[in-house]
């Protein structure tokens, strides 16, 4: 059998849905396996044969014919791609944080193919080594790509960096195109024992760095779910977005949030250009909440 798998296009969500993969995978046990994806995706879930989505006519090219494509998107491209397989999957609404929803998309596939499915909720489940730090090590994220209303200020996390800093040393992480955000972060840090890695690193290393740290603060992003996927201690800004259905999906997390009427509105910027569900939130809030939890 051949298994075609279009993993979530954003970091966060290949991460949320790492595990279902994995168990659908395991479960189908096909001769051959193909990701179509981002390529954030494809490196992230580590694809050994991978066809990048650029959405036209090339990707249709490259696509081959085959026994079972399932898509983790709802796209009209993706249906068009279902053309060439015997049976399609796409994925529909469900209920619940974004881990449950992938994993309950896996376990109505694996019933409707006739495979045994346990009708578990399947944890993220990223298969890189922690890196070994030589002294505990603090990650600041700044950046979130899915839009700028996600995103907590430069000041403020370099506040909560300096105050980390007695105990711990610092890593800035991001993206690439977050580098001046990085950057700004840097020029207000009063504290030397700092690394500034934004835009340096791949996905892999990323992982691996992110999953050696000792304590993580961090807006909603990708690297939130890639910490939550090594449990470490994090402390995710919430804004414009909905924690019920994005919290970092383990047991080593606290949500920093001034729970605002207008939100979580889920927009890519501020629509009423106040952003007070993201002004509102102070260094000395997050620094308050690391003292409660012994940081």
């Amino acid at each position: 059998m051949r298994l075609i798998i279009e993993p979530p296009t954003w970091l966060g969500d290949a991460v949320m849905a790492s595990g279902a993969i994995e168990k659908l995978i395991e479960s189908i046990n096909p001769k051959e396996v193909i990701f179509l994806g981002s390529s954030f995706s494809l490196e992230l879930l580590n694809a050994k044969k991978a066809i990048i989505n650029k959405k036209d006519f090339s990707t249709y090219k490259k696509f081959p014919k085959c026994d079972v494509f399932i898509s983790f998107r709802r796209s009209l491209f993706s249906k068009l791609l279902a053309f060439k397989a015997k049976k399609a999957f796409f994925f529909k609404k469900y209920n619940g944080h974004m881990v449950q929803k992938y994993s309950h998309y896996v376990n109505d596939i694996l019933n409707n193919l006739g495979k045994k499915s346990d009708l578990k909720i399947y944890k993220p489940k990223l298969n890189y080594i922690p890196k070994n730090y030589t002294k505990p090590t603090a990650g600041i994220n700044p950046g979130a790509t899915y839009g700028s209303a996600k995103r907590w200020y430069p000041k403020e996390f370099a506040k909560v960096a300096n105050y980390l800093s007695d105990n711990y040393d610092i890593i800035i992480f991001g993206g690439p195109g977050e580098e001046n955000i990085a950057k700004d972060i840097e020029n207000a840090l009063t504290c030397k024992n700092y690394t500034n890695l934004c835009g340096k690193l791949t996905i892999k290393e990323l992982c691996e760095h992110i999953g050696g740290l000792s304590v993580f603060i961090t807006n909603d992003s990708g690297p939130m779910h890639i910490a939550a996927a090594f449990n470490i201690p994090t402390f995710a800004i919430f804004g414009p977005t909905d924690p019920k259905e994005t919290h970092p999906y383990s047991q080593n997390y606290t949500i920093i949030s001034k729970n605002l009427s207008c939100a979580p509105c889920k927009k890519r910027e501020c629509p009423i250009k106040t952003h007070e569900c993201m002004k509102d939130i102070k260094a000395e809030d997050v620094i308050k909440t690391l003292k409660e939890r012994g940081i």
